[in-house]
């Protein structure tokens, strides 16, 4: 019991800490955070674990996003149902690119997926514009049937959905960080000779690692179809490929809560300052180099030490007072 609290804990408390956020900010900047949060963690691991610079994320973020609108505008009702399309979409979507994708290495690997941003920003806005309507988007918020338990219909519902999503999601990547699939991710990064000497197959190691990121980004892509009820090609727009590198870099790569972090800090500069100044990347641009002049650890990878010590000395406090 004890071992299973310690494990949970950590998710427990971050997501209870974004819930309790819900009662002092707006609800849609909350549910932005959790969202955008789910969309960057696939490309932290990615870069953190495999080794990975993807700068093709909003690739999958429209398989999944016109997965799910496809389904609510031409065929039914369920956002349930319209979530899992979209996320078994970005799952073959993945799996059918995977096997030529990471063959490649460093820069490669980043060109090409950046490529297939811009291949799939083209076929949702030009050639296929019958069916995605082009610019227009498709519109299908009135469309979204009620859901039982949940009404992820509307949005007081859906944040608890994206809740709970989210939990799961961090659950999944925090088990991955301690099996031995996780320390083989990392073994492809530090030494990939080594790693197939034991006898491993780097091949399908990375293969793994990259359709399970990719179906994460292609779920975050399903949750916005559901909770905006409209679909654009602007959501895979190659101007906007950077994003979860940046917010990646700025709340600690690799690291579990860095996703968290970054986003709140990314989502938050973008809303306050863009208020004020038009050009707010130039303030998260120089935050960039700031961090990366600081040690490359990220607004996470810097305070985690600085909370572990301070907690430390106050559990010795504790226990000398006692």
């Amino acid at each position: 019991m004890t071992a299973a609290l310690r494990w949970w804990g950590g998710p427990i408390v971050a997501f209870s800490l974004l819930a309790l956020m819900r009662l002092v900010l707006p609800l849609a900047f909350v549910i932005e955070v959790l969202i955008f949060s789910i969309y960057t963690i696939g490309c932290s691991f990615l870069l953190g674990r495999v080794g990975f610079i993807s700068f093709g994320q909003p690739a999958y973020l429209a398989i999944g996003a016109y997965g799910t609108g496809f389904y609510l505008y031409y065929f039914g009702a369920n956002p349930l149902i319209g979530l899992a399309v979209g996320v078994a979409a970005g799952a073959v979507a993945a799996g059918i690119v995977g096997p030529l994708f990471v063959r490649l290495r460093s820069d490669y690997f980043a060109l090409v997926n950046l490529a297939l941003a811009v291949i799939v920003f083209y076929l949702m806005q030009k050639v296929l514009a019958d069916i995605t309507k082009g610019d227009n988007g498709l519109w299908f918020l009135t469309n979204i049937a009620s859901t039982p338990l949940i009404d992820i219909a509307r949005p007081e519902g859906f944040f608890f959905f994206a809740l709970l999503a989210g939990l799961a999601v961090w659950a999944l990547y925090k088990y991955i960080d301690g099996s031995v699939f996780g320390a083989c991710c990392l073994a492809v990064k530090a030494n990939d000779d080594k790693l197939r000497f034991l006898g491993y197959s780097s091949f399908s190691i990375r293969l793994l690692a990259f359709v399970i990121a990719n179906t994460t980004t292609a779920l975050a892509g399903a949750m916005y179809a559901v909770y905006l009820g409209f679909v654009s090609p602007e959501i895979t727009s190659p101007a906007r490929a950077a994003d979860p590198v940046v917010v990646t870099i700025l709340g600690g790569t690799g690291s579990l809560y860095g996703p968290i972090v970054g986003t709140l800090a990314y989502t938050g500069m973008k809303d306050a300052i863009s208020k004020l100044v038009g050009n707010w990347e130039l303030f998260i641009g120089f935050l960039l180099v700031f961090i990366m002049l600081a040690g490359e650890k990220g607004i996470w990878g810097t305070l985690q030490p600085l909370m572990q010590n301070a907690l430390t000395r106050a559990r010795a406090r504790w226990r000398r007072d006692r």
